[in-house]
This record gives C-alpha cells, sequence and structure tokens, in this order.
C-alpha cells in the first residue's frame, strides 16, 4: 500500500534494506518453527494442524509480498538500476532457496503426514515459482555497462550462485522451472562475462552442467528402456513416451548449455578436462557399438542419439585447443574400466579426424606428443590409438561393427573395429603435414613391435597405405628399414613375425628397380640375409628379380648341402642344413610355381636329406626335429616331383616321432604334407606301405585332444579326402566311431554344441585380463633382453672402472684399421665373383673407384717410407 509512494531511487535506502533482511529472518524462523513442530503433527493433534498450516499460509504471504515488490519495481516503465534494488534479489533467492528445499524434503519432514499440509504445501512452492520467474524478468531488464561498480559485479555474481544453488534442488521437482533457471543462469554469465568471469565458480556451473546432463541421459536410457519392455514404442501419445521427450530435451538442452559455456569460458575451465573427459566416455558407452549398451528401438535410439551423441561432437570440438585436455586423454599411463576402453578409443579416433581443420599449434598438441621433460607427458595420438585398440581385445572379438564410410553408388554397411579405425587412420596419414610424418613411422614401428598381433596387423595395413600413398621411393626407404629390422631380429620371436608379415606386403608394393635395390642390399647368397629372404614371397618379385633371387637361393642351398655331404653329414653341422631348407622352403611356397629348374634342384635335394633321415635318430636327436618340420612342409608343395620311396622314408619318419611329445608347429607341417598326398597317384607297388601307413597316421592325429591340432587334423584330412584317388584310405582312417563323428560332423558343419550370446560374452570379458598379462609378459621379456643387450655392450665397450688407465698403441691401432680395409675388400671380391656368373655386370664406376684406392694405398706407402 505505501510502496507507490517511495520514489524509485529511495525503495533501497528507505525500504527494502531495512525491511527485507528482517523479512528473511522472520521467514527462516517460521521454518524452523514447522520443523521443530512437525515430529507431533497428526489428526488427533488439530491445535497443532493448525498453527502449522497458519505459519504456511503466513509464509505464503510473506512470499506474495515480495512478489509485490518485484511486480512494483517491474511496472516501471525504464528499468532500474542494480543499486537501487540491490536487497531485493538477494534476499528473494534466500527466501526461494529455502521454500523449494522445504518442498523437496516435504516427504522426509512430514514423514506420512503431508496430506495434513499438502494443499499448502502445493500454493507455496506455486508462489515460489510465480516469484521466481518475476525476479528473472525483473533481473533480465537491468543491464550493466563496463563502468559498473565493484558492489554491482558482486550482486550480479551472488546472483548466478544463488541460481546455481537453486538449480541443485529444483532439478527434481520441475522440469521447466529447472530449465528456465539455468538458461537465466547462462543467459547471465554471458550477458556480464567481461565483468564477472573472473568471479564466477566455473568449475561448480561445470561440473553442475555435467551432472545434469549425466543425470538427464541416464533418465532418458531408463525410460526408454522401460518403454520397450512395456511395448510402448509406438504409443507416442503414452505418459511414458512424452516423459521421455521432455527428458531427451533436458539432456540436449544441459548438453548445448555445456557446449556453449566451455565455448566461452575455456581458459577458466582447464581445471576440469578430466570431468569433461568422463562424461564424454560414459555418454558414448551407452550407444552402440560399446558391450553395454541397451538394445533400443530404433524412434527412440534417434531421439536419445540427437540429444547426447550429437552435442559430444560439437563438446569435443571446443575442447581440442586446451592443452590440459589432450594431456588428459593422451596420458601415458591412462587405466580406465574395461567398458570404458572402446569409448575411449572412438574419442581418440574422432579427435584424429577433426584435427585436419585445426591450427598447426593444436595439431603440435596431439601429434607430437610430449617434447620436454617438464611437460605433462602424453603419448602421440597415434601411438595413442594404437595402444588403446590393443586394450579393446573382447571389442574385437565378439566383434563390434560400426557403420562404415559411405561411398558412391554403394549402400552403407556395417565394418568391425580394425575396419573402422584403419579407413579413418588412413584418411588421417592422407592430409597430415609432413612436419609429422617423423612421428607417424615411429609410432608403426612401435605397434609393429608390440605382442598383441591384431595391433600389429592394423599398424600393417596403415604402414601399407602409407606406402602406397606416398612415392616409391618413400616405399623403398621403409622397405630398406623393415628388411634391416628383419636381420637384426635373428631368434624365432613375435616381433619377427609381425616384422616379416609387413616386409612380405611391402614386397608387393615396390617398382621393380627398387626390388633389384633390395637385393642389391640384402644379396641372397650371403647367409646373414636369408632372414629377409624367408619371409618374402618371391611371387612379388618382378620376373628379372625373381629369377635372379632363386638362383641365388638355390646357389646357396646347393653349396651349403654340398659342404654338409663332403664334411660327413655330420650332426653338428644340421643347424646349417636347416638354413638351407629355409631358403628351399622360400623359393618353392606361393601359389605361383617356382621355375622347372628350382623344382628340379629343390627336389633333387629334398631327396638327398630325406633318404638320410633315419628314425632311429629322431627318436634320440631332438637337433633333427626342425630339419623334419622343414622337410614336411617342402615336401607338401613338390609332393608331385618325389619318388614313392622318398614318400614311403617321409611316413616312416613321422610315424616314428608322432607318438611322442612333437611340438605342434612339426605336427601342423605334417598334417600340411599329408593332405598334399591326395594330389598323387601311388603306384600299386608302393601302396601296400604308403597308404596303410598313411591311413594310420590320419587316424592318430584326428584323434589328437588338441583342439588345435585337432582342428587342423580335419582341414587336412578333409583335403586329402576332396582330392585322392585311394578312397581306402578314407575308411581305413575312421576305424574309431567316435573319429568318423568328428569328420562327419565337420563335413556336414554340424555344431553340437553352441555357445549362447551371453556366456561367450562374459568369457571373452573374463579371458581379456589374461591376454593382456601375456602381452605384457612378453613385451617385459623384450625390455629384459633388451637392457641386457645393451648392458653387454657397454661392458664390451667399456673398460672396468678400476681397470689402470692404459696408454694407447699405435700398432694396435694400424692393426685395426688394416684389418677394416682387408674385410672389406675381401667382401667386395665375393660380390664381384658373385656377379661374374650371372648376367647382371659390375656398375661402371667400380674401376675407376678402385683405381682412386690404388693411388691412396700408393700414398699411404709412400708416407711410411718417408717418415
Amino acid at each position: 500500500m505505501f510502496l507507490p509512494h517511495i520514489g524509485l531511487s529511495q525503495l533501497e535506502d528507505e525500504c527494502f534494506s531495512k525491511i527485507l533482511p528482517k523479512a528473511v529472518t522472520m521467514f527462516d524462523s517460521m521454518m524452523k518453527e514447522v520443523k521443530d513442530q512437525v515430529g507431533g503433527l497428526s489428526s488427533q493433534n488439530p491445535e497443532l494442524c493448525a498453527l502449522l498450516r497458519n505459519i504456511l499460509q503466513a509464509m505464503m504471504q510473506l512470499i506474495d509480498a515480495l512478489s509485490t515488490c518485484v511486480r512494483h519495481v517491474g511496472s516501471v516503465q525504464e528499468a532500474p538500476d542494480l543499486a537501487a534494488i540491490r536487497s531485493l534479489p538477494t534476499c528473494i533467492l534466500k527466501v526461494l532457496r529455502e521454500t523449494f528445499q522445504h518442498c523437496k524434503d516435504s516427504e522426509v519432514v512430514y514423514c506420512g503426514r503431508l496430506s495434513l499440509v499438502a494443499d499448502l504445501l502445493q500454493g507455496l512452492f506455486k508462489e515460489a515459482y510465480s516469484l521466481q520467474k518475476g525476479l528473472l524478468e525483473l533481473l533480465d531488464r537491468i543491464s550493466l555497462d563496463s563502468n559498473a561498480s565493484e558492489e554491482e559485479v558482486s550482486d550480479i555474481v551472488t546472483v548466478i550462485h544463488s541460481l546455481l544453488d537453486i538449480c541443485s534442488i529444483i532439478s527434481n521437482l520441475d522440469i521447466a522451472l529447472h530449465a528456465n533457471t539455468w538458461k537465466f543462469l547462462i543467459k547471465q554469465s554471458l550477458k556480464y562475462q567481461s565483468l564477472v568471469e573472473e568471479h564466477l565458480h566455473h568449475g561448480d556451473i561445470s561440473n553442475r552442467l555435467c551432472d545434469n546432463l549425466l543425470a538427464s541421459f541416464h533418465n532418458c536410457v531408463e525410460l526408454a528402456e522401460q518403454i520397450k519392455h512395456a511395448g510402448l514404442q509406438e504409443a507416442t501419445q503414452s505418459p511414458e513416451y512424452k516423459l521421455f521427450q521432455k527428458t531427451a530435451k533436458m539432456c540436449r538442452f544441459f548438453a548445448n548449455a555445456l557446449v556453449h559455456y566451455i565455448k566461452e569460458f575455456n581458459f577458466f575451465l582447464t581445471k576440469y578436462c578430466s570431468c569433461f573427459h568422463q562424461l564424454y566416455l560414459q555418454i558414448i558407452s551407452k550407444f552402440p557399438p560399446s558391450l553395454c549398451a541397451p538394445a533400443l528401438p530404433v524412434a527412440l535410439s534417434e531421439e536419445l542419439n540427437a540429444a547426447a551423441l550429437v552435442p559430444m561432437d560439437a563438446l569435443l570440438l571446443q575442447l581440442l585447443s586446451l592443452r590440459s585436455f589432450a594431456e588428459v586423454v593422451l596420458q601415458q599411463d591412462l587405466r580406465l574400466n574395461p567398458e570404458q576402453e572402446l569409448p575411449q578409443c572412438l574419442l581418440l579416433v574422432n579427435i584424429m579426424g577433426q584435427l585436419a581443420g585445426q591450427s598447426e599449434e593444436v595439431m603440435q598438441l596431439f601429434y607430437a606428443g610430449s617434447q620436454f621433460s617438464e611437460e605433462t607427458p602424453r603419448l602421440p595420438l597415434y601411438k595413442a590409438i594404437f595402444t588403446s585398440f590393443c586394450r579393446c581385445s573382447t571389442e574385437r572379438k565378439v566383434p563390434v561393427l560400426l557403420p562404415g564410410v559411405m561411398l558412391k553408388g554403394q549402400a552403407q554397411v556395417q565394418v568391425t573395429l580394425h575396419q573402422h579405425i584403419c579407413v579413418h587412420l588412413c584418411a588421417s596419414v592422407a592430409v597430415l603435414p609432413p612436419l609429422h610424418f617423423s612421428v607417424l613411422e615411429c609410432c608403426l614401428i612401435d605397434a609393429v613391435l608390440q605382442a598383441d598381433t591384431q595391433t600389429a596387423l592394423l599398424a600393417t595395413d596403415v604402414w601399407c597405405f602409407t606406402a602406397r600413398y606416398g612415392t616409391a621411393e618413400l616405399c623403398l626407404h621403409h622397405v630398406l628399414l623393415i628388411a634391416q629390422l628383419v636381420k637384426v631380429c635373428t631368434t624365432e620371436c613375435y616381433q619377427s613375425l609381425h616384422l616379416g608379415l609387413l616386409l612380405r606386403r611391402m614386397v608387393f608394393l615396390m617398382t621393380p628397380n627398387h626390388q633389384m635395390d633390395l637385393v642389391a642390399h640384402f644379396p641372397p647368397s650371403e647367409v646373414e640375409n636369408l632372414p629377409v629372404w624367408h619371409h618374402v614371397l618371391l611371387r612379388a618379385l618382378s620376373h628379372d628379380t625373381r629369377h635372379r633371387v632363386e638362383t641365388e637361393m638355390i646357389g646357396f642351398a646347393q653349396k651349403g648341402l654340398s659342404d654338409w655331404q663332403s664334411g660327413g653329414y655330420k650332426l653338428g653341422q644340421v643347424d646349417k642344413v636347416n638354413v638351407v631348407l629355409l631358403s628351399l622352403l622360400a623359393v618353392v611356397q606361393g601359389q605361383s610355381p617356382p621355375e622347372e629348374q628350382c623344382v628340379l634342384s629343390a627336389g633333387w635335394m629334398v631327396t638327398q636329406l630325406w633318404l638320410r633321415m633315419s628314425p632311429d635318430q629322431l627318436q634320440t636327436r631332438p637337433v633333427l626335429m626342425r630339419t623334419l618340420q622343414l622337410l614336411f612342409s617342402i615336401s607338401a608343395v613338390l609332393v608331385k616331383n618325389l619318388e614313392p620311396q622318398v614318400i614311403c622314408q617321409a611316413l616312416l619318419c613321422l610315424d616314428a616321432v608322432v607318438s611322442q611329445k612333437c611340438s605342434d608347429q612339426l605336427l601342423l607341417a605334417a598334417l600340411q604334407f599329408l593332405s598334399s598326398l591326395g594330389k598323387i597317384f601311388v603306384p600299386p607297388d608302393s601302396q601296400s606301405q604308403i597308404l596303410l601307413r598313411l591311413s594310420s597316421l590320419f587316424g592318430v592325429l584326428l584323434a589328437d585332444r588338441s583342439w588345435l591340432l585337432h582342428q587342423h587334423a580335419l582341414e587336412a584330412f578333409s583335403y586329402f579326402a576332396e582330392n585322392t584317388n585311394h578312397e581306402e584310405v578314407i575308411s581305413q582312417s575312421l576305424c574309431v566311431e567316435e573319429t568318423k563323428t568328428k569328420v562327419v560332423d565337420y563335413l556336414s558343419k554340424t555344431v553340437n554344441t553352441q555357445e549362447d550370446v551371453a556366456s561367450r560374452l562374459r568369457r571373452l570379458k573374463q579371458e581379456a585380463p589374461l591376454i593382456e598379462q601375456h602381452n605384457e609378459k612378453q613385451e617385459h621379456d623384450k625390455e629384459d633382453a633388451s637392457n641386457k643387450a645393451a648392458a653387454e655392450a657397454v661392458t664390451d665397450s667399456e673398460p672396468c672402472l678400476k681397470r689402470a688407465r692404459q696408454e694407447s698403441s699405435a700398432g694396435e691401432e694400424y692393426s685395426r684399421y688394416i684389418q677394416t680395409a682387408e674385410s672389406a675388400l675381401k667382401a667386395l671380391q665375393a660380390l664381384t665373383e658373385g656377379k661374374a656368373n650371372t648376367t647382371a655386370p659390375p656398375p661402371q664406376w667400380l674401376e675407376s673407384r678402385l683405381q682412386e684406392l690404388q693411388t691412396l694405398i700408393a700414398n699411404i706407402s709412400t708416407v711410411r717410407h718417408t717418415t
């Protein structure tokens, strides 16, 4: 009644500053009185019930009075200054906070007696709702310029923080009120950004946005599952469906609000990047292809995708420029829950896809990794992707499927995780700035050399694309590097296998001239280069290159075998024989048949070795097992060129060792040989010796309890049965009923026991940590071996710490240098002699360089005589 009689400029000093704090105190005392007296509230205590109802009505009247103040100030045409009403928003927000908190806690506070005051509580909430709406409309009209006082800035900051507290209270009370409060909070933060950005609690605001987004998202997922189970996905007018849509709308609102807030205040949010990282992972984990994602109807899934998944790309785009975000997602020892490993992998791939349009600083931040010791350690992005892919072992085995890249004229198909990452890695390599190419090469070689084979295969795929996409010279450079690494890996280890696979594929991509360069750098006639050529498929070479390599390797094998024969067939030289056999295997293996002369030469050598193999020696000389394995592999290719007595000798040797505990590699090679016998016809005079022993061996190997050998035995027997003319071997091999049943089931593709999806997934999850431990052990063993080798190298190259200092001997230095020169000249001589037997002459410049060396030797001799 008396507000209209006070001027607007005098309201704060004459009224609001004096009355409103007392009103807040009175409201607090009434709230306390309600909480103190509510314990005795019951229908049998009408006096207390009346008292509490009177207090609640008084609280409503006080809120109504505050609303009157807001309406009065808002009725003025011109927006008032904040200083003229500064007590009004502060006091009202305190009252609103207590009111909403009381309404939220009403079920606990009134403890079953809520019905006695429910109507008043509902009215109290409506009055508070109306009061807040009016206050926000009033504050929205107020504007502060850059000359605002510290008190005014402080008032705005207090309003924002008070509204943040209210948001946490009303989140479960009313969706519309919650959304409108957040909208105003974000709007005011941006409206006065330059004034308040250094005073706002950015961590609290961003964390609350994340929490609300996650809460809304999880509510959406739960509602969608309930709708699916109730079969209401088609009932778009059902209350459940409408609630789902409202919740999805809130989810989209919080996601967009968070993106907008990070965009404007990213400088102040660097400490909270781990929260944003976790938010991203938690949301992605609830969408396919994550193994913990719920199966939802298409319509609900699309709405959920638009509400939460699509904004995540925008969120990621805002975070890319933050160094702290890069440090979080690329940290070296990042350990996540198993359910978050796939989302982390997809996050890294998504980052890689968005880097092409970023500044050079951002690309350097992610591609290069940490460069200096004072930086927080972070992996290069490519290495982080390979590491993350390695940890997704369960998802690779299921396998999970993702949308493939759409091509013109082709429908989009689902692809495996390997294909998905490979395509995106190759696309990234295609636009990679040259500055970061060396880092890519280091990451590729690290991935190829790690224990997980599928990760090495992924790196191999990307490396082969890099070689094809780049120049022929780049391909040559990479092949020479890989070949040198293969040469260094002399032992049979997983690194050698991975590098060999990469080399085998890369040779296909070389030009004929560059293949000749490879031969020049690693001559097949030299024993130390044979590990390189053991991994190369000769059909990948051009005709001239292949002819040269085959000729040199056959020549090497013939010389090695002749040396062994002339030395008296000593068992101590069997290792050299095995090297010979490896060379033969490299020549004869592959789909494309080798040249006839090579086949004849290899067949003759294999025949000589088979005739020297004694079954009695095999049982007492384990060193011959490797020889036997290689002979089986070569004989499987040359089986049509072997005489019956040689085949009989091979079966006799196999029969002698098959009952022993042989290595799997030997038995697998033997099965390959047995299956190849289906391609030949055994002469009648040899059938009694060969066919009976053959059926006996098949029977033993088909009954093997090892699942690996049993599966290969089934495949070998099936191939033999499809090609052989000796059908009696088939029936004689299946004398045991159990074996016969398994073969019949295999041929008819019958599955007797099939694991259900849930059990299989559970088993794969249990296997994942065991496989990871195995890979880590192999990596650890590799590091120990490397450290040991380095220590030995240091020990050999450095004197002992307490050894007395010795003066260098001039004679020793002369001797060392002359030995080096002598070795080099002998190697050059051997090279020229090797070339003399081929059609390729020595290079033209060789003669002039030799003359220069002769002049140098003459000068040294002259200086020596003068001295």
